[in-house]
């Protein structure tokens, strides 16, 4: 165990098991104390590499993040503090293996219910490596001025409180970390406050006891005195009872054991802690009281009147002069968090996205104010689904099944299609599913699949502007553009696309008016007086059906209609519909384990 002080304003320590909060209190406390350097030097999550974003001041840095403690002690060699805030299923393994590195002097064990046993090994190797273990079930400890532990002394505010942002002169142990705070704060009120704090841990076997640090205070120089708080259960106490009657402590020891109360109960009672448990007499806060009172230590007559027995020892050490007076300052503020201050009112942050769509705030997501449970409890479709999170608005049961039968119908359309054929030939070559989708989307465009927004739009502007399908085909001829939606490789007059036979149908059923599609079927008519394949295509069915869609649902206004079309949301309704079928060439291709694939030569013409 170590004969002196644990910790400088210099003191580094490696963190264990990322927790954003404790690391960045340790580093707001660093910037109060006006430390040079964070006293945080390295983080270590298991399996994770890179940096992490925190806070020093006003200033944002970078800490290293490291897979191993291996590794992070090795990059680290300055850094001898180890604060494991790991579960206690691994605290214990991953102590020991921050033990063993040469570079680590010091370990904090924050877990609570560490097996005795391991802990019994722990303390064990310490000890006979002349390292300290602080811990297990241990908020950890400070250093006022310097340096502390993870989320001890709590907040910023209890911190300037308690006047631990400086140096005074009471060295402080507790098995508990919550009555260290209350202490700290008592300790500011009737002293010049604390030097240094440890709180042990409340476990049976802590790795060091409370004459542990009362020994090492009693080395520190500027430690005038010392305040233990103990508790019943155990004979820790009695170690302090012993080094106090041996003359091994020579300065004011005041002291108390809490859990008096216990003898009020008929049977033995388990307090907070897992060492709290009176097995005896001996063990009992009374018993414990009396021997630190003969041994010399200060010990009131009850906890509340601990704090005038504090005042009056460290009064004396003023009259004697032992302690001279410390100069105090107004340490720097701490920037608050632009989170925090906007949640107190104090600032106003513009946003950098905004959502009209959906929410995930509240205790369920919701689709355009409509909350999942309505969704499933109605039993909505994926049309109504994307009637919600695409226009944002619930339309008509027509309108949604017309939605789901374009996605249906749209779904696929063989392996030869130029978007299949992508997607066949990438997976072939080993490639992930998000690949050979994003192969197969790359392909749609103005001749495969993405001239349903265009055809609605000719179209519209075509009917709007009352052009005869003569005045429309010749125009657009004119400009040397192809009529959107008219054309097919394969069908033609005698053979007409399914598809569309299907739409029209629907639609003539179900619509209170089909005038766009009437529309684009007069423009067919004229089209195959030119050429037996001019027939209207899907895109050209879906496109003007979807006009009819809008304008006939008297949900939207000619305006929404015309930025519908413009922004492209019925290329997307078949980019959503193909994507179900470039998956399943994917899946076919990898389930029939198909090898990669090679154009073959023949069907190549090579030419000069």
């Amino acid at each position: 165990m170590a004969t002196g002080q644990l910790f400088s304003r210099t003191t580094q320590a490696l963190f264990y098991n990322y927790k954003q909060l404790p690391i960045q209190r340790m580093l707001d406390f660093d910037f109060l104390c006006g430390r040079e350097t964070p006293s945080v030097a390295g983080i270590i999550n298991p399996g994770s590499e890179g940096f992490q974003k925190l806070f020093f001041g006003q200033e944002e840095i970078a800490i290293p993040v490291h897979a191993d403690i291996e590794a992070a002690c090795a990059a680290h060699p300055t850094a001898d503090v180890f604060i494991n805030f790991a579960s206690f299923r691994s605290a214990a393994a991953s102590s020991m293996a921050a033990l063993k590195q040469p570079t680590i002097r010091v370990i904090a064990i924050i877990a609570e219910g560490v097996p005795e046993s391991d802990t019994k090994q722990l303390i064990a190797y310490a000890r006979a490596n002349n390292k300290v273990v602080i811990g297990p079930a241990t908020v950890g400890g400070i250093q006022a001025g310097a340096f502390k532990i993870g989320d001890t002394a709590g907040t910023i505010d209890n911190i300037i409180q308690c006047k631990l942002y400086r140096p005074g002169s009471v060295g402080f142990v507790s098995k508990s970390g919550g009555m260290s705070n209350e202490l700290y704060n008592t300790i500011s009120r009737v002293t010049d406050g604390i030097y240094e704090g440890i709180a042990i841990g409340g476990d049976v076997f802590p790795g060091s006891t409370l004459s542990d640090h009362v020994l090492r205070f009693n080395n520190i120089r500027q430690v005038k005195m010392i305040v233990v708080l103990g508790e019943l259960g155990g004979c820790d106490e009695y170690s302090l009872v012993e080094a106090l009657k041996l003359g091994k402590v020579t300065k004011p020891v005041v002291a108390w054991v809490s859990g008096t109360c216990a003898r009020l109960f008929k049977s033995e009672v388990q307090f907070g802690h897992a060492g709290a448990k009176s097995g005896g007499e001996m063990e009992s806060a009374q018993a414990k009281n009396q021997a630190l009172r003969e041994a010399g230590a200060v010990v009131p007559t009850s906890y509340e009147a601990l704090e005038a027995a504090i005042k009056g020892t460290f009064d004396k050490l003023v009259e004697k002069a032992v302690v001279t007076p410390i100069k105090e300052f107004t340490p720097p503020p701490i920037p608050e968090d632009l989170n925090t201050a906007i949640r107190s009112g104090k600032v106003r942050a513009p946003t950098h996205i905004i959502s009209t769509i959906s929410d995930d705030r509240g205790e369920e997501p919701c689709y355009a104010g409509v909350p999942m449970s309505t969704i499933i409890e109605n039993g909505y479709g994926v049309g109504d689904v994307i009637s919600l999170l695409w226009f944002k608005r619930s339309l008509p049961r027509y309108c949604t099944q017309f939605i789901e039968i374009c996605v249906m119908l749209c779904a696929d359309h063989g392996p030869c299609v130029s978007g299949a054929h992508n997607a066949i030939v990438t997976a072939r070559a080993g490639k992930d599913l998000v690949s050979c989708l994003v192969s197969g989307l790359l392909t749609i465009g103005p001749r495969f699949g993405g001239a349903i927004d265009d055809a609605a739009r000719y179209f519209k502007d075509a009917y709007d502007r009352n052009l005869t399908p003569y005045e429309f085909v010749e125009s657009m001829k004119k400009k040397g553009i192809r009529v959107p939606g008219i054309g097919h490789r394969i069908k033609n007059r005698d053979n007409k696309d399914k598809r569309v036979e299907l739409l029209q149908k629907f639609a003539r059923t179900h619509f209170p008016s089909v005038k766009y599609m009437e529309y684009a079927v007069e423009v067919e008519n004229y089209t195959l007086t030119k050429a037996n394949n001019l027939v209207l295509n899907v895109d050209g069915a879906i496109g003007s059906l979807f006009l009819d869609l809008l304008a006939g649902s008297g949900m939207f206004t000619n305006q929404e209609v015309d930025e519908i079309v413009g922004i492209g949301y019925l290329n997307g309704l078949f980019v959503l519909a193909r994507s179900i079928g470039l998956i399943g060439h994917t899946f076919d291709q990898k389930r029939l384990k198909q090898p990669l694939y090679r154009h073959p030569w023949e069907d190549v013409l090579y030419t000069k």
